[in-house]
C-alpha cells in the first residue's frame, strides 16, 4: 500500500520540475537568442508481484525526469536597424571570450563597440573573429579590435575628363576644367586643364595646358588634340619651334614655347631687326598664322640693353612664343629664322604627364614615380568631343583619396565586417567566426545567454558563416527566443492536471492508510 504514496509523490516532483521548465521558457519569451527546454520523463523500475510470471505481474514505481533537453530550433528574427546586431540563420554559435580568455558560445548577437574599440556582447565579453588583410581573413582567432582604424590615403595615378569643346569657339578661346587629386600623404591638390582653340575653322585643333594648383607642368607629351568632322577625337599633335641656322643677326635669342599647342602649322618664321641702336622688330610667319602679332620690350640701356619678343600666333594677344636675350647694343640689323613644326599622331592613346618637377609639401609625391596618366583610351576613359554646342564638363574622374576615419560598420552574410570611412572608402576589416558542435544538446547553459563546451557536446569546430554546415548571418537583426507561448500554455495545463491527479493519488492513499489504522479500534 505504501508504494502508491511514493509513486504519487514522484509524479508530483516530476510535474513540478516540468512546470519549472515551462515557467523558465515563458519568462524568457523576450530573451534574445534564448533556447527553450523540453522535459522528458521515464517510468521508474517496476517491481514484480510474488508468484507472477515474468512481465505479467509488474507494478510501476512512479516517474522520474530523465532529461531537460534544450531545443535549438531557430527563433524568429527581429529587425533592429543596428549594424552590429547579427542573427544566425541556421546552426552555429558566436564565440565570445571573457577577461580571462575563457571561451563561451551564444546565439545572442547584440554586439557593440566598447570604449577600447573592441566588439563585445551585452556581457562585455569580446567577440571572436579574424582580421582581414587585403580581402583575406588571416591569423589566429582573436578579439575583434576596431580601435584607431583608419583608411590610408591613396595617391592619384590616373585621371580622365569627359567634356565637350565648342567647335564655334574663336581662335584663342579657352575652356578650363579643374578636379581634385591627391598626393602620397593624402593632401588635396587641384589639377587644372586648359583647352585653347587654335583656329576658328579647319581640322579642329585644341591645344592643352596642365597645371597642378598654380604650377604649370613643365613638359607635356603632346601639345593638343585633333578632332574630325563628326566631333570625335582622332589623335594628338605636337608643336615645336627651333632655331634654323645661325641667322644674320648678332646675338641669338632663347626661344621658349609658352603654348606649344598654338603651333598648329608647319613653316619658317623669321624675326627681322632694323639697323641701329633701338632698331625695330618685325615678324614673318608661314601661311596659316595670318593673325599673328608680336610685341617687344627692352630692359636696360646702352651695352646692357636686352630685348624680349613675345609672339601671339593666333592674334589673341596671349603669348605663345617668347624670344629673350636679344642684345640691343649693336647697330647692324638682320634676321633670325625659326622652324615651326606641327607633328600629328593618328589614334588616341593615354598620356603620361610628368609632375616630378613640382615640389609638394612634406616631401609628398604624386602619381607613379611622379607620372600621372591621363586616361584617354582605357575601358573606363571619358570622351572629349568637339560639337557645335556650349563647352561643358560632362564628368570627371580620378583615383586616389585622402585618409579617412571610421564612420560606420556593416556585416555581410559571411560575417565580413566592413568599415565605411569619411573619405568615401569601404574596407574589409575583420570576419566573425562561428562554432558548431557535434551534439549541441550537450552544451551547458551558463546563464547570460551563454553556453559552455562539455565532453557531451564535443569540441567546437570553428569555421566561417555559410561553410561547413554553419548557418549564414543576417545583419541589423536579432534572433529572438524560440519559446512558443501557445505550446507552453498547453504543456502547463497538462502538467497542472498531472500534478492534480498525482496529488489525488497521495490524498487517496493517505485516506486508505487512515482506514487501516482505524481497524484495530
Amino acid at each position: 500500500m505504501g508504494s502508491a504514496l511514493w509513486t504519487g509523490i514522484s509524479g508530483l516532483n516530476a510535474s513540478s520540475k516540468e512546470l519549472d521548465v515551462i515557467a523558465n521558457n515563458l519568462a524568457n519569451t523576450n530573451t534574445i537568442g534564448f533556447k527553450s527546454g523540453t522535459t522528458y520523463f521515464a517510468d521508474v523500475l517496476s517491481q514484480s508481484i510474488s508468484g507472477g510470471a515474468s512481465g505479467t505481474m509488474q507494478v510501476g514505481r512512479g516517474v522520474s525526469v530523465t532529461e531537460i533537453q534544450t531545443q535549438f530550433s531557430t527563433g524568429s528574427f527581429e529587425s533592429t536597424g543596428v549594424a552590429t546586431d547579427v542573427a544566425i540563420d541556421g546552426d552555429g554559435f558566436f564565440i565570445v571570450n571573457d577577461a580571462d580568455d575563457a571561451s563561451y558560445y551564444t546565439r545572442a548577437g547584440a554586439f557593440r563597440l566598447n570604449n577600447e574599440g573592441l566588439l563585445v556582447d551585452t556581457n562585455g565579453y569580446m567577440v571572436q573573429g579574424k582580421v582581414v588583410v587585403n580581402g583575406t581573413p588571416s591569423g589566429a582567432l582573436d578579439d575583434i579590435a576596431l580601435a584607431d582604424v583608419q583608411s590610408e590615403p591613396q595617391v592619384t595615378s590616373t585621371f580622365s575628363i569627359g567634356a565637350n569643346l565648342n567647335s564655334d569657339t574663336a581662335a584663342g578661346g579657352q575652356y578650363n576644367t579643374s578636379q581634385t587629386i591627391y598626393d602620397s600623404l593624402g593632401s588635396e591638390h587641384t589639377l587644372n586643364t586648359t583647352f585653347t582653340k587654335t583656329e576658328s575653322s579647319g581640322s579642329g585643333l585644341w591645344g592643352i595646358q596642365v597645371s597642378l594648383d598654380s604650377t604649370p607642368v613643365a613638359t607635356l607629351p603632346v601639345s593638343g588634340f585633333t578632332f574630325d568632322s563628326t566631333g570625335a577625337m582622332t589623335g594628338t599633335y605636337t608643336g615645336t619651334a627651333a632655331l634654323a641656322g645661325a641667322g644674320t643677326l648678332n646675338g641669338v635669342a632663347t626661344l621658349t614655347p609658352d603654348r606649344p599647342g598654338m603651333v598648329y602649322q608647319t613653316g619658317a618664321m623669321t624675326l627681322t631687326r632694323t639697323a641701329g641702336i633701338g632698331g625695330t622688330w618685325s615678324i614673318t610667319v608661314p601661311g596659316g598664322y595670318d593673325n599673328a602679332t608680336m610685341t617687344s620690350e627692352t630692359t636696360g640701356t646702352g651695352a646692357t640693353a636686352v630685348q624680349t619678343i613675345r609672339v601671339s600666333l593666333d592674334g589673341s594677344g596671349t603669348t605663345d612664343l617668347t624670344f629673350s636675350g636679344l642684345e640691343d647694343n649693336f647697330d647692324a640689323g638682320g634676321t633670325i629664322t625659326y622652324n615651326l613644326t606641327n607633328t600629328p599622331a593618328t589614334g588616341v592613346t593615354d598620356l603620361n604627364i610628368n609632375m616630378s618637377g613640382i615640389t609638394l609639401p612634406g616631401g609628398a609625391t604624386i602619381g607613379n614615380g611622379g607620372t600621372v596618366v591621363w586616361n584617354l583610351a582605357g575601358d573606363d576613359h571619358l570622351d572629349i568631343t568637339q560639337y557645335a554646342s556650349a563647352s561643358v564638363v560632362r564628368s570627371l574622374s580620378a583615383d586616389g583619396y585622402s585618409s579617412g576615419s571610421l564612420k560606420s560598420l556593416a556585416i555581410d552574410s559571411s560575417g565580413i565586417i566592413s568599415g565605411f570611412f569619411t573619405n568615401g572608402q569601404t574596407t574589409e576589416l575583420a570576419q566573425l567566426m562561428l562554432a558548431k558542435f557535434t551534439s549541441p544538446w550537450g552544451l551547458q547553459k551558463m546563464g547570460d545567454n551563454l553556453f559552455g563546451e562539455t565532453i557531451s557536446s564535443g569540441e567546437a569546430v570553428i569555421n566561417y558563416a555559410g561553410q561547413g554546415g554553419i548557418g549564414s548571418l543576417t545583419s541589423n537583426s536579432l534572433e529572438m527566443s524560440n519559446t512558443d507561448i501557445a505550446t507552453e500554455f498547453i504543456k502547463m495545463i497538462t502538467a497542472q492536471k498531472a500534478y492534480q491527479a498525482n496529488a489525488k493519488v497521495v490524498t487517496t492513499e493517505s485516506d486508505m492508510m487512515q482506514v487501516l489504522m482505524n481497524i484495530k479500534q
